[in-house]
């Protein structure tokens, strides 16, 4: 028997069509029948649900998979809370490191310690043991470096960004990531990308979008997880960050010439740019921008002439600004109509208004944004505050007035930005720190779900509906559930945000394609 059936049944499923089901029938990778499960055909084989909760599985619109995977397997420092914890928490690290191993370490972010003063180069280096070091900031827009690194970067002292305290940004940081990144053997990337995705299938998500590109992953990195896409692990959907290069991302296997093409930085490293200065920074800068609208009207008019989804990194409201007159001057050589069927994206359009959510609804522009964003750092006495002022903050990440004028919305992480954490993606968006800007859960879930596949132009997937693909994942749900998605926020509206205590669901198991790629307990 080539392919066995699979019956599910005694479940709680989350399908709008047929909202008594409590059963489905899987065959050759689709679902076969759903319904009541008095009334089950015959199965090869059957699963007994127990009461759990089904769900179409989740998809992650924008990840980075190998630095995923080494921050998992690595020195995470998303705890540490101050220049004395990093240090300290280097120095064991570093401790059990054979021979001349470089350091690697993601996800400090000052602007949660009480004093933001960070460590220089030399305490760096001492701490490491003079070893390289390449320790990321949470935005993953710069990084501190230890001088035993720019040593070995010594172009990185001309490239805008060079600071010799060791925090580096821009161009310079690009640099010295590449010279540590090139320290990881290609045997230890793809153990760090299947340590990513099997992470990812134990938190339901069944597929992915890796946003690589040459200044964050080379060629090999990038058509390597490709590979290992949907090998007992979630599918991967790549795109490569390459202006102008729609026909080398078709070469390489992408489904788009985006992702994190960079219209600008971050605003955790004051590199994103807004339109109106920082008001944490020296001189009054403004962040900067890294393509002019020539620069996206022309990469918009390649991926048109290779019929190829572009899209473009902006986060601060004056790059967006310039991505739009982008399109604007593209829609006057292509057509408005050529621009809305190829559903290009923008990643994470943090500082938004209502005129730039206006060009996203006219040229029909997919916003893949990340809710984990506004629950770290949006809201007063945090980061948005500090760089943007508070009125400026609560303007950011506008998921619920974009998706009230009907933007196409994708919902992921950023990983490792923010932890691959679907459910509390989904709880972020309908808890904005602005209530203006809240979501319904269900909007939610489908931004995380449905559009996720539709980003990628499969619009039939992600639901539970006869003849779809049998992507789906399995649930505990220990606050129970409400017309068929669990409970996510407390009842008491002062405790929803941050530190909600209703607990989230626990993955079982997630299904792709109809086959089986987590078992709780399998990991």
């Amino acid at each position: 028997m080539t392919n066995p059936s699979t019956l599910y049944r005694g479940g709680v499923l989350h399908c709008p069509a047929e909202p008594s089901a409590t059963a489905l029938l899987v065959r050759d990778g689709r679902i076969a029948w759903l319904g009541a499960g008095a009334d089950a055909p015959a199965a090869d084989r059957v699963v007994d649900l127990d009461g759990a909760l089904v769900t179409p599985a989740f998809v992650d619109a924008h990840v980075h998979a190998t630095d995923t995977g080494l921050a998992l397997s690595g020195l995470d420092l998303s705890a540490v809370r101050s220049a004395g914890e990093l240090l300290d928490a280097v120095s064991a690290f570093a401790a059990g490191l054979p021979g001349d191993a470089v350091v690697l370490g993601h996800g400090w972010d000052e602007s949660n310690w009480s004093d933001g003063t960070l460590p220089d180069a030399a305490a760096l280096d001492r701490a490491a043991g003079g070893r390289r070091m390449y320790l990321s900031q949470a935005s993953i827009h710069s990084a501190l470096v230890s001088q035993a690194l720019l040593a070995a970067c010594p172009e990185a002292a001309a490239a805008p960004g060079y600071d010799p305290s060791g925090w580096l940004r821009r161009d310079a940081h690009h640099v010295v990531r590449a010279a540590a990144q090139g320290s990881v053997t290609r045997a230890q990337r793809i153990a760090a990308q299947r340590v990513a995705l099997r992470h990812a299938a134990s938190l339901g998500i069944g597929a992915v979008h890796e946003c690589g590109g040459p200044e964050i992953s080379d060629e090999a990195d990038f058509t390597g997880l490709l590979g290992i896409s949907g090998d007992g692990v979630p599918e991967v959907y790549g795109y490569w960050g390459e202006l102008l290069g729609a026909a080398r991302a078709r070469d390489l296997g992408a489904v788009g010439a985006g992702g994190d093409l960079f219209a600008d930085g971050a605003l955790g490293s004051r590199t994103a740019h807004v339109s109106a200065a920082y008001l944490d920074s020296e001189g009054g800068s403004c962040g900067h921008g890294y393509l002019s609208a020539e620069q996206v009207r022309d990469h918009l008019l390649d991926c048109t002439a290779h019929g190829l989804q572009g899209g473009f990194h902006a986060i601060g409201d004056a790059a967006i600004g310039t991505v739009l007159a982008g399109f604007a001057a593209a829609a006057e050589k292509v057509g408005t109509d050529r621009l809305r069927a190829a559903r290009h994206r923008v990643e994470h359009a943090e500082v938004m208004s209502k005129r730039l959510i206006a060009g996203f609804v006219e040229y029909g522009i997919v916003a893949s944004m990340q809710p984990a964003f506004d629950r770290l750092w949006g809201g007063a006495g945090r980061m948005y505050e500090s760089r943007l002022g508070l009125s400026r903050s609560l303007q950011s990440n506008p998921m619920g007035a974009m998706h009230s004028v009907g933007v196409a919305l994708a919902f992921g992480s950023d990983s490792p930005v923010t932890p691959l954490d679907p459910w509390g993606s989904v709880r972020a968006a309908a808890a904005h720190h602005n209530p203006a800007q809240r979501m319904s859960v269900r909007a939610a879930f489908a931004a995380h779900t449905r559009g996720g596949w539709r980003a990628v132009h499969l619009d039939n997937e992600g639901v539970l509906a006869l003849g779809a693909p049998a992507t789906f994942a399995v649930w505990s749900t220990p606050a129970g559930v409400d017309r068929g998605l669990p409970v996510l926020l407390a009842e008491d509206p002062e405790l929803r945000g941050a530190d909600d205590p209703t607990p989230l669901p626990v993955c079982r198991a997630t299904v792709l394609r109809g086959e089986l790629i987590y078992e709780e307990g399998s990991l």
